[in-house]
């Protein structure tokens, strides 16, 4: 069975007229879903707000007041001018994280297989000490230091697709070989946040537990292929995960108008029966992958509805 977090009041996070990650995107998601009758073959994840000492956990005190005051008091951003934020931003945030958390709990509990999680803000561009690209609460990141601390695992995957590279989830792992960390994603050199470098590989004792592929245009899917052929792949089944996350960004798609790659809608099928026969081959299945970009709506539509047939597919 998979899981599916949704909640319209994921919707509430008003970012403001013209910004790209707005609540029109889980509205087109969540009706796609629904016409696709993909939305009645899962089974509902309740969202409720995260534990604050699961966002602690991964978050600077400092920060986490910081962004209370800042909605608090009403301000339009938060650390940068792409971070928009309202008085609600840090109560929907924190019960999308909220709906992360439970989804990785249900799968733990054996209560369904994997999950999607359609949630806003993303966040993995969101820092320990600060908010970045539109994202504030790290949610995959709280989501894998949950599953160590809690569940007392000692190897979880992330695997990153977003066109963006996954800046916050890299500096917050970067040290600890329990996580391994692995992006692909639009060159560094013309892509947005301008890290994620190949020979950004960890520190500590955490280096060479990360791995990134930055990619040039066009990108196209026989690119991201030879990429799962080699590296990851042999990366991920040396490492033989106990879970697998995913930071599910749809915005590599030729149609998405904040990056230069082009992959199609079917590449986030193929990409999805990749990380879905890791889980099966080294966690049971055990895989939760949780929204990130995407920003032409039909297109982020139409491939998060492929990503979820495939996690049906599978269980």
């Amino acid at each position: 069975m998979t899981g599916l977090v949704q909640d319209e009041r994921f919707e509430g996070h008003d970012t403001g007229a013209g910004h790209p990650e707005r609540a029109a995107r889980l509205v087109r998601i969540r009706q796609v879903l629904q016409e696709r009758g993909l939305t009645a073959a899962c089974r509902a994840v309740a969202a409720t707000p995260a534990d604050p000492r699961s966002i602690r956990a991964v978050h600077d005190e400092a920060y986490l007041q910081r962004l209370h005051a800042a909605c608090r008091d009403g301000r339009p951003t938060i650390d940068v001018l792409d971070s928009a934020i309202c008085r609600e931003s840090c109560e929907i945030a924190e019960l999308a994280c909220g709906g992360v958390l439970r989804a990785v709990d249900a799968v733990m509990a054996g209560e369904i297989d994997n999950a999607f999680c359609a949630v806003r803000p993303p966040g993995h561009h969101a820092e320990r000490h600060m908010s970045m690209g539109f994202c504030l609460l790290n949610n995959v990141a709280i989501a894998a230091q949950q599953l160590i601390d809690h569940h007392g695992l000692e190897r979880v995957l992330i695997l990153d697709w977003d066109v963006h590279h996954g800046n916050g989830t890299q500096h917050i792992f970067e040290e600890d070989p329990r996580v391994l960390f692995i992006s692909l994603h639009g060159h560094p050199g013309i892509v947005y946040p301008g890290t994620g470098y190949a020979e950004e590989r960890g520190r500590g004792a955490g280096e060479g537990f990360t791995i990134n592929i930055p990619i040039m245009p066009p990108g196209r899917e026989d690119v991201w292929r030879r990429a799962f052929d080699d590296p990851i792949l042999p990366a991920v089944d040396k490492f033989a995960p106990q879970f697998v996350l995913v930071s599910a960004g749809f915005d590599a798609h030729r149609l998405d108008p904040l990056a230069p790659l082009e992959l199609e809608t079917s590449s986030y099928g193929s990409m999805t029966d990749e990380v879905v026969a890791m889980a099966k081959r080294h966690s049971g299945g055990k895989l939760v992958s949780v929204l990130e970009g995407g920003y032409h709506l039909d297109a982020l539509a139409d491939s998060a509805a492929l990503h979820v047939e495939r996690l049906l597919a599978a269980t």
